[in-house]
């Protein structure tokens, strides 16, 4: 599979080769006397579960910006290791992706989460690097949650009633969405006038799985009790910040101009043809201070070419099915056994 990014990507292949010992060791061991490659999957994959089990960063300790930590609620989680550049690059990049879809203009955010997730200034965690990543779009903003995770109607109430029908940007993790927001509203029985806002929302399907709960429910949820109907859902993991999948006006989820996607078969981990389903491998080409650029997920999805897309987005489109359950995809682990 050819990409446009592919010779950022071997580039950044050879430079974390260099930089990052664990990373070289890794490559060396699994991939001995490979070639150059000529596609995406020729490209060494590093899977995303080695980021808990290994250190792995490709600057000085003492140029190390922030680290942030994946959402987990049990077990080891990721450990991302930032330099100021990579930082940037994160900003820039997710603000020209959300520049594309919503435009340019700032607007007042409602963050459903609370505000103690976005207080630890060093260690930044999935919700915190989101939150605090989107706000860079936001004029001001109010936390709808209060420290115990209840909604605060009164609180959201003034904040909308000072803002004299601007655009407002509602923002948070698909599970909080749904279950302190919609579901605090949907209890009380309040509405929300929230007609001119537009919600993204992103990561926590698996804790809706249990309800099944599908994206066009969740759009008519929230239309239902916000009136809110520009509903945007987002793909992306801690381990490749910035470079998110937005889903377009269709429903579908691409890729952006710094990023790609293929599937890989669960067993081999031969690259698929687009429709067949996989392991989801993302690229990322501004991951600069730790080896993050080829990562393979526990996600199981397929991919599908932009031309099959009506909205016209030339970024490979990416369906994500399921997390796979208790994976054990091969990992830096094995370059030590």
């Amino acid at each position: 599979m050819t990409s446009p990014i592919l010779d950022d990507l071997i580039a950044l292949t050879d430079f974390h080769r260099a930089a990052c010992k664990p990373y070289a060791d890794y490559c060396d061991t699994l991939y001995p006397g490979a070639r150059q490659p000529r596609g995406l999957a020729d490209l060494p994959f590093l899977p995303v579960r080695a980021f808990k089990d290994f250190d792995l960063r490709s600057v000085a300790e003492t140029d190390v910006f922030k680290v942030m930590t994946s959402s987990g609620t049990s077990g080891a989680r990721s450990r991302i290791y930032l330099d100021r550049e990579t930082a940037q690059l994160q900003t820039r990049t997710l603000t020209a992706i959300f520049g594309e879809t919503f435009g340019k203009a700032r607007s007042p955010m409602l963050v459903i989460d609370s505000e103690s997730t976005v207080k630890d200034r060093l260690r930044f965690s999935a919700r915190t690097a989101a939150v605090n990543g989107f706000s860079i779009m936001a004029r001001e903003r109010c936390f709808a949650l209060d420290d115990d995770m209840k909604l605060n109607i009164p609180r959201v109430t003034e904040f909308l009633q000072q803002l004299e029908g601007k655009r407002v940007f509602i923002f948070g993790f698909t599970f909080l969405v749904w279950q302190a927001f919609c579901g605090a509203l949907r209890a009380q029985n309040q509405k929300l006038p929230l007609e001119n806002a537009f919600l993204l929302h992103g990561g926590g399907w698996k804790k809706l799985e249990a309800e099944k709960v599908s994206n066009p429910q969740f759009k008519a949820e929230i239309a239902a009790w916000t009136g809110c109907v520009d509903v945007r859902n987002y793909y992306g993991m801690v381990e490749q910040t910035g470079t998110i999948f937005m889903e377009c006006p269709e429903g579908r989820l691409h890729s952006s101009a710094w990023s790609d996607v293929l599937a890989r078969d669960i067993h081999t981990h031969e690259a698929l043809p687009h429709g067949k389903v996989g392991l989801i491998e993302v690229f990322s080409t501004i991951q600069k201070s730790y080896p993050g650029h080829a990562l393979l997920t526990e996600d199981m999805g397929l991919t599908r070419a932009a031309s099959g897309c009506p909205c016209g987005h030339p970024g490979t489109i990416v369906e994500v099915h399921a997390r796979l359950p208790a994976a054990e995809v091969r990992g830096c682990s094995d370059a030590y056994n």
